[in-house]
C-alpha cells in the first residue's frame, strides 16, 4: 500500500510496505528474466498508472509531448524493480527541499536530517538507526559506490527531484550497506528552461549556482554547477561563531541525459564530480608543551630545537575529489522491466600537515597522505509479473576496486632499551621520515531473487533470498534470507513487518593501510621506537558484520493527520564501528564482536489547507562488546574494559527529535524547523560512559516570489535561531577526534531568477 502525506508546503511521501519470505522460484537471475526479456512481446500498453506531469508548455509540440508521457511511464516501470516492501520510507520532493532551510543550497545530510531516526554527527556524518554509517546512496536506482569523501558531499539536493531514505527490515534488492539507502531521483529536464541562483550571508558565505534543461525530439538533459566558498567549512572546534582556519572552497557539477530509443526503452547517462578543499581549523591559545605529545617519560618533544608552538598556527588542509559516471538501458514490456546499468567512481583524498613540527608537537607525528580509489560495477535488474497474485524480481551485482595509499610520516625517535639510562627518552631533535606505499583490490558478487505475493487484499507477503560474496581483506561470503509482509485491516490502518539478515564488509577504501611495525621500529634497530607507535601492536584485519533485524510497524490515518510508530531489534555478530585515529581526517573502521541496537520511532503529519506540520521522535539504544580488530588504535586498558563489557557506541544518542510547521499565504511562505539531539557519547570514567549536554537547534525561513520579467525568488534564512552553542563531540569516547560545536546563528539570503 502507498500512503501519500502532505506536509509543510510539499508532499513528504512515507511508504510502509511490507514484504515476506515467499515461495521461491529459481535461485538465478539471469535465468529467470534475461530469457524472458528476449522472447517478451514488446506492446505500446501502460505499464501502472504514470503519475501526472505538469501541463507542457506551448512551445512544446505534440512529439515532444508524446516522449514525455512515454518518460514518465518507463519511470513509473523502473520504480517497480526497486520496491520497499515491508521496510519504511520517507520521501522529500524539490518543493519539499525547496522549503527547508537553504532550500536546495542545503548538504544533502541535512535534508537526511528531517526524517526519522537519522541523527547528526560532526564532519556531516549521519547515523541512521545507530549505526555509524553504512549508508548506501543511490542515483535513479543505480547504486553509487562509496567514496574517500569525509568533510565534502558528493551529491546536492540541487540535483533531486526527490530524495528517498529506506530503512528497517530491507527486502533482497538491498545489500551490503543496510542501516538506510539514500535513493535520489534526478531531474530530468522535460522543460526547457534555465536559472541563475546566488545565497550567502554569515561566516562569509557566497554561493552562486546556475541549472538548465531542456527537451529535444526524443532527448532530454538536466544539468546544475555550484561553487561555495565559506568561512565555516568544518564544525568549530571551539565553539566560537567564526573558527580561525576553516575556509572551504566546493564545486559541484553534475549532468543528465536521456534518450527514449522507442515507447518500450531508453538510455540515459549520468555525470558527476566535486571538488573540495578545506582548512582543518584548530582551539585558540593551545600550546603544545601544555596539551601536545610527550615523550614515554612525560616530557615536550623537542623539534629542531622548537618546544612549543600556539595552535592557532598550525596549517593542516585536506582536499577531496569525487567524479562518478552511470550509464543504464531500460526496457519495459507488459509483464517485465528489466535495467541495466554500469557505474563507476573515483576518489582521492589528500592530506597536507601544512608546517610539520606543530604536528610533530601536538600529535606526535605530522603526516602527508594521498589516498584514492577507484570503482567500477554493473548492476542487472529486473522485476517480471508472473500472474495475478506472483511478482517475481530479482539481480545480480557486481562490482570492483582498486584502492592506493601514499603516505610519508615525521616522527621522533625514542629509546626503548630498559637498561638504558635514556630509558623513554627522545633520541635527537631531526624527525624520522617513514614512507609507506601500497595497494589492493576487492571484488564483490551479490544476486537476490525474491516473490511478492499478493495472498489476499488486504495481505501481501514477500520472501526473498540475496548472496553476497567480498573478496577484499578477507573472503567472506553470505546467504541472507528476508521476510516482510504489508497487511492494511482498513483503509486507514496499514501494518508492516520483517526479517532481514544482513552482511555488511567493512568500507575497504578506509580500513588503515599503514605498516603498524614501521612505526614500533622506524629505523629497524631494535629498542628504537618511534613518537608514533601504538600501546597495541595486535593489528587484526576488520570483519564482515552479520546481523538479524526485525521490525514492526504501524500506520493510521485520519483527516488530514497521519501516526506512525515503528519498532525494530537487531542482534550482531561482527559489529562494524568507525573511528578518526590518525593525523588524516579519515575515519578507519574496527569491530566489536557482540552487538545489540534496539529502537523505537514515532512519526506524525499534518495537513490542512496552508498550514502543514510534521514530527519525529525516536529513541534508540546501541552498545558494543570486545573489539577484535584494528587492536592497534586503541590503548591496552581500553581494550581490556571493553572485552568484558558492554559499552554505548559512541554516535549512540538517546532521544532525537526533528519537528517542523509552514504556513503558505499567497505567494510568501514562513516555515520553522527543529532539531533536537539528547547528546552523543563521551567518555568519563570507562570508554563512552557519559553523554555530552542536550541540544535544541531552531531554524526559520522565508521565501516570496515576485514576477519580474519572470519568476524571481527571494529567500531569507535563520540557521539556529536562538544562537544555542551546543557541542557535538567533546574530543573524548572511543574513536573520537577533536571537539566540534553545532552551528552558531547564521543569516542568509536567496535570490533565484528562471527563464524560459
Amino acid at each position: 500500500m502507498r500512503i501519500r502525506i502532505s506536509t509543510r508546503t510539499h508532499a513528504l511521501a512515507i511508504y510502509p510496505q511490507s514484504s515476506v519470505l515467499g515461495p521461491l522460484v529459481s535461485a538465478v537471475l539471469v535465468g529467470a528474466l534475461w530469457p524472458a526479456l528476449a522472447h517478451a512481446q514488446t506492446i505500446q500498453s501502460q505499464v501502472g498508472a504514470a503519475p501526472q506531469s505538469s501541463s507542457p508548455s506551448n512551445d512544446q509540440t505534440e512529439g515532444s509531448i508524446d516522449i514525455i508521457v512515454t518518460a514518465r511511464r518507463l519511470d513509473a516501470a523502473r520504480s517497480t524493480i526497486e520496491p520497499s516492501l515491508g521496510a519504511s520510507t520517507y520521501t522529500l520532493n524539490d518543493a519539499a527541499i525547496q522549503n527547508l532551510p537553504s532550500g536546495d543550497n542545503s548538504n544533502l545530510n541535512q535534508v537526511v536530517l528531517q526524517m526519522p531516526g537519522v541523527v547528526q554527527d560532526s564532519f556531516g556524518q549521519l547515523h541512521v538507526r545507530d549505526d555509524h554509517a553504512n549508508i548506501q546512496f543511490r542515483i535513479n536506482d543505480v547504486i553509487l559506490p562509496e567514496g574517500l569523501s569525509v568533510f565534502g558531499q558528493a551529491l546536492s539536493p540541487r540535483l533531486a527531484e526527490s530524495v528517498r531514505l529506506v530503512t528497517g527490515a530491507l527486502p533482497a534488492q538491498y545489500g551490503l550497506r543496510t542501516a538506510g539507502v539514500v535513493d535520489i531521483t534526478t531531474k530530468s529536464g522535460f522543460s526547457n528552461g534555465s536559472e541563475v541562483s546566488v545565497y550567502g550571508g554569515s561566516h562569509g558565505e557566497v554561493e552562486p549556482s546556475f541549472e538548465f534543461s531542456g527537451t529535444q525530439g526524443p532527448n532530454s538533459w538536466f544539468a546544475s554547477a555550484s561553487f561555495l566558498q565559506d568561512d565555516l567549512g568544518v564544525e568549530s572546534p571551539d565553539g566560537s561563531s567564526n573558527p580561525h582556519h576553516d575556509r572551504t572552497q566546493q564545486l559541484q557539477a553534475f549532468a543528465y541525459f536521456e534518450h527514449i530509443v522507442d515507447p518500450q526503452s531508453r538510455l540515459s547517462f549520468i555525470l558527476g564530480t566535486s571538488n573540495d578543499r578545506f582548512q582543518i581549523p584548530q582551539a585558540v591559545g593551545n600550546h603544545s608543551n601544555a596539551i601536545g605529545a610527550t615523550t614515554p617519560n612525560g616530557n615536550p618533544l623537542d623539534v629542531g630545537g622548537v618546544t612549543d608552538f600556539l595552535s592557532q598556527d598550525i596549517n593542516e588542509n585536506q582536499r577531496e575529489n569525487t567524479s562518478y559516471a552511470i550509464a543504464s538501458y531500460q526496457h519495459t514490456t507488459s509483464q517485465l522491466t528489466a535495467q541495466l546499468s554500469l557505474f563507476t567512481r573515483y576518489s582521492t583524498l589528500n592530506f597536507t600537515p601544512g608546517d610539520p613540527v606543530a604536528d610533530i608537537l601536538f600529535n606526535g607525528i605530522a603526516q602527508t597522505a594521498q589516498k584514492s580509489d577507484t570503482a567500477i560495477g554493473i548492476q542487472a535488474e529486473g522485476v517480471y509479473d508472473l500472474t495475478d497474485r506472483h511478482t517475481i524480481r530479482g539481480g545480480v551485482i557486481v562490482q570492483s576496486d582498486r584502492s592506493t595509499s601514499n603516505t610519508s610520516s615525521e616522527v621522533m625517535l625514542i629509546d626503548n632499551n630498559p637498561a638504558s639510562l635514556t630509558y623513554g627518552d627522545q633520541l635527537g631533535t631531526t624527525p624520522t621520515a617513514i614512507i609507506d606505499k601500497g595497494s589492493r583490490d576487492a571484488h564483490s558478487y551479490s544476486a537476490y531473487l525474491q516473490d511478492e505475493w499478493r495472498v489476499v487484499d488486504p495481505l501481501t507477503l514477500n520472501f526473498g533470498v540475496r548472496y553476497d560474496q567480498v573478496d577484499a581483506l578477507r573472503n567472506e561470503s553470505q546467504v541472507s534470507p528476508r521476510a516482510n509482509f504489508v497487511w492494511t485491516p482498513t483503509a486507514a490502518t496499514t501494518v508492516h513487518g520483517g526479517f532481514a539478515r544482513y552482511f555488511t564488509p567493512p568500507p575497504f577504501e578506509l580500513v588503515a593501510s599503514e605498516t603498524v611495525s614501521k612505526f614500533v621500529e622506524p629505523t629497524g634497530t631494535p629498542n628504537v621506537t618511534s613518537t608514533a607507535a601504538p600501546q597495541v601492536v595486535t593489528d587484526t584485519v576488520p570483519y564482515a558484520e552479520r546481523d538479524n533485524y526485525y521490525d514492526l510497524g504501524v500506520q493510521e490515518q485520519f483527516s488530514g493527520l497521519t501516526l506512525g510508530v515503528d519498532a525494530y531489534w537487531r542482534q550482531s555478530k561482527d559489529l562494524i564501528d568507525e573511528g578518526q585515529f590518525g593525523a588524516p581526517i579519515i575515519l578507519t573502521p574496527f569491530n566489536y564482536r557482540d552487538g545489540r541496537i534496539q529502537g523505537i520511532e514515532f512519526s506524525g503529519t499534518y495537513a490542512h489547507g496552508p498550514f502543514t506540520a510534521y514530527a519525529n521522535f525516536s529513541i534508540t539504544k546501541g552498545q558494543g562488546r570486545d573489539i577484535v580488530s584494528s587492536q592497534f588504535n586503541f590503548s591496552a586498558a581500553d581494550l581490556a574494559y571493553i572485552a568484558n563489557h558492554f559499552i554505548y557506541l559512541d554516535h549512540d544518542q538517546h532521544y532525537t527529535a526533528s519537528a517542523g510547521a509552514s504556513y503558505r499565504f499567497g505567494r510568501s511562505t514562513v516555515g520553522l524547523d527543529v532539531l533536537y539531539g539528547s547528546g552523543l557519547r563521551a567518555t568519563s570514567v570507562n570508554p563512552n560512559d557519559s553523554e555530552l549536554p542536550s541540544y535544541t537547534q531552531v531554524n526559520a525561513s522565508f521565501s516570496h516570489k515576485f514576477d519580474v520579467y519572470g519568476p524571481l525568488t527571494v529567500r531569507f534564512d535563520i540557521i539556529n535561531l536562538f544562537d544555542e552553542r551546543y557541542e557535538i563531540r567533546d574530543g573524548t569516547g572511543v574513536g573520537v577526534g577533536a571537539p566540534q560545536f553545532g552551528p552558531r546563528r547564521g543569516f542568509f539570503v536567496g535570490l533565484s531568477k528562471s527563464f524560459g
